[in-house]
């Protein structure tokens, strides 16, 4: 492969890493929503995170092979990452609002589709329309991604048919829509700064999307509940963990925004939903079921197309 072909691909294993270690950052977090609640667990990741993010600012400023000057940063570049950032925040609000509905299983099987969404935000605003290969893959992926969500004892949904249309499938519709808003949002970021390295984009990125979600989170539990910042601070093993997990994962992701489009970045992205579902598996030693296999097949043969297109 020659060197022109290797960059062009190099965002894919930086997906394949960013992946695992939101893996590891998933678990980390899991174990914090028991003492400090879900908004709790989400603030510990940005909190806790920000001095990774700035160390390793500090760290490609000051190394000879990935010296620069700071990036000239403006009001565009701000405000493509402050919906990057909102959208992030405004999904998990979205998916607890799901899942406090009584059907919150289709809540959270809409808000799967995320991915898709990100192909249709993708075009209106960045003008990147994915090409038909990606969004067979994208269909493939999600369509595997929600049967993996399918809890395996389903429960009966009350209103039938008319559920899927109901308040739960609003929200869950909606906090796709964030996620999706948010992978557009920093893609749209990233092309606001051309001619910048690209992991010197995705480490300024990591550290400004953090900051201003700490101050926003922190600023609302401060407010409402600040038991859960008490919680977080007991917790602050678990929480440096989360928060050190997390911001490798989001260095990962903001660097591969910066080299393809947020579409494919997605995509490739779901094989996260594999590695967290192979290692619960693994380590509670249950079975797959049929429709857990289709699922996991539906994603590898969608990330394959992806790979291979």
């Amino acid at each position: 492969m020659s060197p022109t072909a290797l960059a062009a691909s190099a965002w894919i294993p930086i997906v394949l890493a960013a992946a695992l270690a939101q893996t590891a950052r998933n678990a980390a977090q899991r174990s914090l929503v028991a003492q400090a609640g879900t908004l709790g667990a989400t603030l510990a990741r940005f909190l806790y995170g920000l001095p990774f993010a700035a160390a390793w600012v500090a760290a490609l400023h000051a190394l000879p092979a990935t010296a620069a000057s700071v990036p000239p940063f403006h009001a565009g570049y701000f405000a493509w990452l402050a919906l990057g950032a909102m959208g992030q925040l405004a999904a998990t609000a979205f998916l607890l609002a799901a899942m406090k509905q009584r059907n919150f299983v289709i809540g959270v099987a809409y808000s799967k589709t995320d991915a898709l969404q990100v192909a249709v935000f993708a075009t209106l605003f960045l003008h990147e329309l994915p090409g038909w290969v990606t969004l067979l893959a994208m269909g493939l992926a999600t369509a595997g991604v929600v049967l993996l969500s399918w809890p395996r004892a389903a429960t009966p949904l009350a209103g039938g048919a008319r559920s899927w249309a109901g308040l739960a499938a609003i929200y869950g519709l909606a906090c796709g829509a964030g996620f999706a808003l948010s992978a557009v949002g920093y893609r749209g970021a990233a092309l606001q700064m051309p001619g910048i390295a690209p992991w010197l984009v995705g480490a300024w990125g990591v550290l400004w999307a953090q900051l201003l979600q700490t101050l926003v989170l922190g600023g609302w539990l401060a407010l409402r509940e600040r038991a859960a910042l008490r919680a977080t601070a007991a917790a602050w093993r678990v929480s440096v963990l989360a928060g050190g997990m997390g911001a490798l994962a989001s260095a990962g992701w903001f660097t591969a925004f910066a080299m393809t489009s947020a579409a494919n970045v997605r995509t490739l992205g779901m094989v996260e939903v594999v590695f967290s579902y192979l290692v619960s598996h693994r380590l509670l030693r249950e079975k797959l079921t049929g429709a857990e296999r289709c699922g996991l097949l539906l994603v590898l043969v969608g990330i394959a197309a992806l790979l291979f297109a």
